[in-house]
């Protein structure tokens, strides 16, 4: 039995931060208009809470490294 360790290539890497920034990114489009969506439908107090979240979840990433 040899002893090997993965060590992931950082291009590799790069690649899955990336894919997972795009679908943090679509998400939070959806929610945007999920947001708007609701307000037309005069769902005013539940459209407001999904959009704190999102506008909390956006923050986040944009804190992130």
């Amino acid at each position: 039995m040899t002893d090997q360790t993965y060590e992931p290539d950082e291009p590799d890497i790069d690649e899955e931060t990336a894919r997972y920034a795009r679908a943090a990114e679509e998400a939070l489009k959806q929610l945007d208009w999920c947001v708007k969506y609701l307000y037309g439908i005069r769902k005013s107090s539940i459209a407001k809470t999904i959009d704190q979240n999102r506008a909390s979840i956006e923050r986040r990433l944009s804190a992130s490294p």
